[in-house]
């Protein structure tokens, strides 16, 4: 996930023989405050751990943040990821933490893909069964290949993969810093009503795809969101090619807490993240601000916790949800300019809805004696249940459906009803699309809900920038390097996908993890080794375009 705004090779950077920095002896030990123990907090505070300083974590809720798993009431699996779900394969500096966790991986049953044994697109009335995309009819085809062809046709589509693919850094910085200027006020469904190859199609193509969407599920309810976002996620493959975790994805969370690195400085061997904590994190932080006395570039940070304990740092690493920096915690405004309170503020995030029931057994295999089909399949739809995703754990072994994952508008449909009265309308809803199945009859145990919006904690699902968005973007992400800043806006770090160019990858949350622990690294004395210059190294030529 080569992200054109600000190609740095992370994965490189992060396996690097020589390390990813150093800070001078003296500052070993310091201690770094950590608010949020999701996969950007964890990352940053495991690699500080291992340059020798002692990372504090604070969590309001549960470790693991998005990577968040359930399971019917008592039961320990299967494992519903009510969070993070599908990581493609493309997020290499993600896998980096997988492989060193020894995560397992499979593929996730995405619509035609080969994990998926059928696929049914049911829209319009109409219900299309395919085991392969050529079983679908032409309309799909034709939408198919008018989204490549509008791709080609402005987006520098062939090239950019192509530049990706060779990191020719000089190459994607000269086509997307065109495209930027351009498209940012562009939303994703003006886009495509501009492009020559849908204009030149009925609106029911466009229609189509939105009710079918692209790669894994860019739908409709994407179509108000710039189409830099849209651009962002095709260039680098993120939408195909997806894994999804063995035993859910919060055991990678899970696991990195208690993990010992081979090599660290300082700590003994043996160190881990937990051992530092007192085997679990601070609670919840109600207040940060600036200590008192002494000159601003010198001072600490004081940081509260729901327990009214008090504690300053030199440096600060908020993970959190960003609007919980103004709504659920009283953050001094003196420690960020107003323009990146303005971008905090704007950032606009994603309403998300998904519900898991477990069922005995995988009977979506059964076949239909006088169909010859599944029985049942992964679901596309115009209906309220938008997407069904079936999650085999093995033949004859308790699995997983989700009989819905929903965004935005379709998300807020759920908001007001509870677990049952959301299972009962969806089952009805795959009624009038399986009539012959009766799925109830193989639910066990109590369902699993989630609307992220509702969660006080996190107010949505993840950020998705709207047109005209991309100088707040440019402003949250770039705030790691903070040599220009005032002396007052220095020493808190923002970090987390939302403050990536991609929300709602994990990739994203690691490697802004990464920017917090270079700039971290930076402010006590440290450095990268000249074998392995780190993302606050890299040449201006490569930073993100400034639109004027």
């Amino acid at each position: 996930m080569l992200i054109p705004d600000f190609p740095f090779p992370y994965d490189d950077f992060i396996g690097h023989p020589a390390g990813i920095g150093t800070v001078p002896p003296e500052h070993y030990g310091t201690e770094v405050a950590i608010v949020g123990a999701g996969m950007a907090g964890l990352v940053a505070g495991y690699e500080l751990m291992k340059m020798g300083l002692k990372p504090v974590i604070y969590e309001a809720a549960q470790i693991g943040g998005r990577l968040r798993g359930a399971t019917s009431t008592g039961r320990t699996s299967p494992v519903a990821d009510l969070g993070g779900m599908r990581f493609p394969r493309t997020g290499r500096t993600f896998f980096h933490f997988l492989d060193l966790l020894d995560i397992q991986t499979e593929n996730f049953p995405n619509p035609l893909t080969p994990a998926s044994s059928s696929t049914v697109i049911a829209v319009g009335g109409k219900v299309h069964y395919a085991k392969t995309a050529s079983d679908l009819p032409v309309l799909f085809h034709e939408v198919s290949q008018a989204w490549r062809e509008s791709l080609e046709e402005r987006a520098h589509f062939g090239p950019m993969q192509q530049a990706i693919r060779d990191r020719d850094l000089k190459t994607i910085k000269r086509l997307w810093n065109d495209l930027v200027e351009r498209f940012d006020d562009t939303s994703f469904s003006g886009y495509l009503a501009t492009s020559k190859a849908f204009s030149a199609l009925p609106f029911e193509h466009r229609e189509a795809f939105g009710q079918v969407g692209f790669g894994a599920g860019g739908w409709d309810t994407n179509f108000p969101d710039s189409i830099l976002e849209v651009l962002r996620v095709v260039y680098v493959d993120a939408d195909d090619d997806q894994l999804r975790i063995v035993g859910g994805a919060q055991l990678i969370p899970q696991r990195l807490w208690d993990h010992a690195p081979e090599t660290i400085a300082h700590w003994p061997a043996g160190t881990t993240l937990a051992s530092l904590n007192g085997g679990s994190p601070r609670g919840a932080v109600r207040k940060i601000n600036r200590a008192a006395g002494g000159d601003a570039a010198a001072q600490a940070i004081e940081v509260t916790d729901e327990h009214g304990r008090r504690e300053s740092y030199p440096a600060v690493i908020a993970t959190c949800q960003s609007w919980l920096l103004s709504a659920r915690i009283d953050c001094d405004e003196s420690l960020f300019s107003p323009k990146l309170w303005t971008s905090i503020e704007r950032s606009h995030y994603m309403q998300s809805s998904k519900t898991f029931v477990t069922v005995d057994r995988p009977f979506w295999k059964d076949v239909d004696p006088v169909t010859g089909r599944d029985v049942m399949s992964t679901t596309l739809t115009d209906r309220l249940t938008r997407g069904t995703y079936l999650l085999d754990n093995g033949p004859d072994t308790p699995a997983l459906i989700c009989l819905s994952y929903t965004w935005n508008d379709d998300a807020l449909k759920w908001l007001p009803l509870d677990a049952a009265e959301r299972v009962r309308l969806m089952l009805h809803s795959l009624k009038a699309i399986y009539p012959t199945v009766d799925i109830a009859s193989h639910i066990v145990g109590d369902p699993i809900t989630v609307s992220w919006e509702d969660d006080p904690n996190f107010m949505g699902a993840f950020s998705d920038n709207l047109p005209g968005h991309y100088r707040y973007q440019e402003r949250l992400f770039t705030h790691f390097r903070q040599e220009e800043f005032a002396p007052a806006h220095r020493g808190i770090f923002l970090a987390g996908d939302g403050i990536s160019w991609t929300g709602g990858w994990a990739e994203g949350a690691v490697t802004t993890g990464l920017n917090a622990v270079w700039g971290v690294m930076h402010q006590l004395g440290g450095e990268t080794d000249p074998a392995n210059p780190g993302p606050g190294d890299l040449h201006p030529d490569f930073w993100p375009v400034k639109l004027p």
